[in-house]
This record gives C-alpha cells, structure tokens and sequence, in this order.
C-alpha cells in the first residue's frame, strides 16, 4: 500500500538540510569494520549517504586513490573523464576526487563552467575520444542516479565507455578498503585550488547533441508537428535538451529547468519517500498531471540514464516501451545488420520475447546490470540492451555503438520518432502488441529472507527445485546461469508456457526480490507469486 504522502510534493519539512549534508561528508569517518560504511561497489557503484558514514571524503580519497592504482597498473594513460549529476554531495565527491587524480598525475576533464554532465553523455565522450587517441580514455560518473537527495554515489566507466566489469570494481573496492583500513596511508592528493586549475574544463554537451542525427532521425522530429513537454526533474541534463532545441530548433516545452539539491519541487514515491524515479507513476504526478497538454512528454531520473515515457494515456510501464522500442528499431534501422540480438535482463518482460519472434531475432538474456551489454553493443552482436527498470541503450543508425550505459536521452527521442513516423504514440503501439501477443501482468514484490537464507539462494542450482508445476502449468525451465551469456544470476529464473518468476537477495536489505509474470490474468499472477515463495523457502529454509 503506498504512504499517505505518496504523488503529493514533498513537504518543506522533510527536504534534508544540505548544508549538514555536507559538513558531514567532510567531518564524518566510516568504520570499516561495520559492513555498512564500507566501500561496496555494487552494480551502480558505490553509494551511500554522509549521515550514515557511507558516503564520506574518505571514501572517495580511497576509491580514486585506488582507480588511480589500477590505472597505472593497467597503462591506461589518456584523459579521465569526470562526469557528476545534481545531488548535493556529487560536487564535493567532484571536488575530493580531482585532488586525489592530480596527484597521481593524471590527466583530467570536467564539465565547464561547473556544470553537470549525464551519464549517456560521459559514455558518448569516452567512446569518441578513444576513436582517434593513441592513449585509451575512461571515465568516472558521481551520481547515485534516481535515489533520494541525501544519497552519494561514484561509479566507474572502463575505456569502452560502460559500467566496468566485476573483476575490476571488486579490484578498487578492495584496495579502497585497504586504504580505509590504513588510515588513508598512500593516498596522494594536492589542494583543491591545483586540482581545479590542473583539469581541463570541458564541453560534453554540444558533440553529443551534435551526433544525435546519427542514433535519431532528428530530420523527421524538425517536422513533426507535436507539442512534446520535457521535465529533467532537477537533473543533469537540462542543459542537454535546451541545446536540442538550440540545435535542432524543436521547441522542446521545458517544463522545469531548476536544479534545487533538496529537490522541493518533486512528488514523494510509493513510500513517501523522495526519489527522483522517472518510472515511479508517484514520483512523476507532476508530469502526469500534464498529459492532456502534450501530444508526449518525458522525464529523466538525474543522472539521465533511465526514460521516462507519458502519453495520453499516462506513464508508460518501462517494460511495456522497451517492447515498443525493440519492436519499431529493428525494423527501422535499415543500416543494422540482419543478424543483431536484443539484450534483455533476465527479469524483464517475456513480450519482449514474443516480440522478439514475431521480427525473427533472437534474444540475448543476462543477469540484472548493464555492464553486461557492453561488448554486445560495442562489438555489434546486440543493436539493444534494455532492462526493466527504465534503462536502455541502441546502436546508432549505420550499426555502430553509441552509448555503451544506459541513456535515457535517446529513449525518450525515439518516442518522438516513432510518433512522428507512425502517427501513434507508444502506448497506442502496445496496446495493439497486447492484441496480437497477450496481455502481460508483471509485479515485483519482496519477501523477508535471513542473510544466511539470502547466501543460499544466491549459490542455488537447477537441481535444488523439485516441482514440477507452477500455477497450475508444467514448468518448462529453471536455470541459476542467464540463457544468454551463461553467467550467474544470483537467484534462479522458474519458466512455464504462460508465466515465470525470477527470486534474487536484496544485497543490502533482509529480503529478497520476487519478479514474475503472467499472461493469463492477474490472479494467475498471483498464484505464481505465492508460489514462487513456497519454491524459494522449501530450498533455502
């Protein structure tokens, strides 16, 4: 049941106080030996909050102290690209970080005139700059993406511009707890005033903006006659559609272009909560409240890597657009080869599956994190990595990587292509897939599991499962490795002919997550919930 506070603006009583947000960053020391203030890089990197001394100073002298070591131990010598989002406590992580790179000599850009820097965008640069640089680029993003005002967050972008691999955040995150562990002995920095004046200031915005001819057919959005709203939510990238309509003269109606780190201006989630979640129906009230004045209109989470899609129907379901957007881009895109997959994380929606047979192209499914569509899309096996909380990334028009992280830019870009070409909005779209392929019921749901539980379900195996039905239907799959890249998912996947369920432990809260689906009704959903939970427990009691 979602909090009496729910889709109404936050009350100014509840906006976190910035300035002891912050006076705590720099006062406050983790204790390392509380598993909660650690440096835990997980599959966004590591984020955490000043209050509770999980997203402190030294954290960050010990995270870029250690980058900086695997830098030098790896050669990777060309410019290290620093991108941060609005969050209060992205500009000092910014300003911690940058004394810690200087010293290790380390050539650094940053945004100009102190600006901010999406996501997509730092992915785009990376991919571009190590296009002609003899010496390899990457890239560091301070962003805890859509979570609550009072959240930090850092992750780290390897040469090929996506979300680094386990094997090198475990290698930072270890050597971040050592230099914790040690006081912070070995961590070399210089003052802000040299750290500043050493990096270059940079302009990420106009080349990205620039190229959006190549991934969206810009051409017909210059002609299409639609009054399209845009609501960055306070994020990073305002300056990125206000230079599209410089650019490409859109008339994008910017509905509000204020960056405020309390975020006063949103709606509270589900749970009264702020979060800046651009698929949280809650969260966007604001923006849906305006539906009726737009053809379309869209949203991104502050960092700008998830879409947020509203129609005159409403916001649309994350899975239900990535169906649409896979289905329209690979019969659209006469420059991708024939032979290009979709990736898929092994929880989002099975219509993407029928889908994906209807157009006779095969799906790539992974576990949950988009570090696992980075060599498709950069080795052009995958023209699309999607998952199901509203964050994808496609090729651009000839087959050639874009953005190797999610990006919610051209997500919402591609709505306005295909609403122009197809005089049809997304939700009118699938409305007709659900006439063709079935109507999909998807719920995620929690349930509480121990730690000692939550171990045992992450190290399952096929075998573990002895039913052999599931709602009522032969279970036709179980698997604890994704079909796609053979790598484990830290849970196990239960498919039968009508609907499935996936169970994977929440690595920091005492439950583990339930997705499933039905194509049969919502009470069918229900069962396999239910169900689902008899499973699980039977094997991890």
């Amino acid at each position: 049941m979602a909090d009496a506070k729910a889709g109404k603006i936050v009350d100014k009583n509840d906006l976190v106080d910035i300035d002891a947000l912050i006076d705590a960053y720099y006062k406050n020391t983790p204790d390392i030996s509380n598993e909660e203030q650690k440096v835990v890089f997980g599959t966004s990197g590591h984020r955490g909050c000043s209050f509770k001394n999980s997203f402190n100073e030294t954290h960050i002298l010990a995270i870029s102290q250690a980058l900086s070591d695997y830098r030098k131990e790896n050669n990777i010598k060309g410019t290290l690209f620093i991108a941060k989002d609005t969050h209060a406590l992205s500009t000092p992580a910014e300003i911690s970080a940058l004394k810690v790179f200087i010293a290790n000599g380390i050539k650094c850009a940053v945004a100009e005139n102190d600006g901010y820097t999406p996501t997509p965008v730092l992915s785009f640069t990376v991919i571009e700059a190590n296009k002609t640089s003899k010496e390899l680029s990457d890239g560091v993003v301070i962003t805890p993406s859509h979570n609550p005002p009072q959240d930090g967050g850092f992750k780290y972008n390897a040469i090929h511009g996506g979300p680094a691999d386990t094997d090198v955040t475990s290698t930072i995150e270890t050597k971040a707890n050592e230099y914790i562990a040690n006081k912070l002995e070995g961590v070399k920095t210089v003052d802000e005033k040299t750290a500043f004046e050493s990096a270059q200031k940079f302009d990420f915005i106009t080349p990205y903006v620039k190229a959006l001819d190549e991934v969206i057919d810009m051409k017909l959005l210059q002609g299409a006659k639609l009054n399209v709203g845009v609501d960055p939510l306070g994020g990073s990238g305002i300056e990125v559609y206000k230079k599209i309509n410089e650019i490409y003269g859109l008339g994008l109606d910017i509905v509000n272009d204020k960056v405020d780190k309390t975020f006063s201006f949103m709606s509270c989630d589900h749970d009264g909560k702020v979060r800046m979640d651009c698929s949280s129906p809650y969260a966007m009230s604001s923006l849906i409240s305006l539906k009726d004045k737009y053809d379309l209109a869209f949203a991104n989470d502050p960092d700008f890597d998830r879409h947020g899609i509203v129609t005159k129907n409403g916001l649309m379901n994350p899975n239900h657009y990535l169906s649409v957007a896979i289905w329209y881009l690979f019969q659209n895109r006469e420059g991708w080869s024939k032979g290009l997959k979709i990736g898929k994380t092994l929880v989002s929606s099975s219509m993407i599956d029928r889908v994906a047979k209807s157009i006779n192209t095969e799906v790539y499914e992974t576990p949950v994190g988009f570090k696992w569509f980075v060599d498709g899309l950069k080795n052009g096996y995958l023209g699309f990595g999607g998952e199901e909380s509203a964050g994808a990334s496609f090729l651009r028009k000839d087959g050639s990587e874009w953005s190797n992280d999610k990006d919610g830019i051209i997500l919402n870009l591609l709505a306005y292509e295909i609403t122009a070409k197809l005089k049809k909005d997304p939700s009118q779209i699938y409305k007709e897939l659900e006439e063709q392929f079935g109507k999909a019921y998807y719920e995620r749901s929690d349930a509480p599991a121990t730690s000692t539980q939550k171990a045992k379900l992450k190290k399952l195996s096929p075998n573990d499962i002895s039913s052999k039905t599931l709602a009522g239907e032969e279970i036709t799959d179980i698997f604890t490795n994704a079909k796609g890249n053979d790598k484990m998912i830290g849970g196990l996947k239960v498919v039968t002919k009508n609907g499935w369920f996936a169970a994977r432990p929440s690595g920091t809260e005492d439950i583990y997550k339930i997705y499933a689906e039905s194509f049969i009704s919502k009470e069918h959903l229900a069962t396999i919930q239910n169900e689902a939970k008899e499973i699980v427990l039977s094997v991890i009691k």
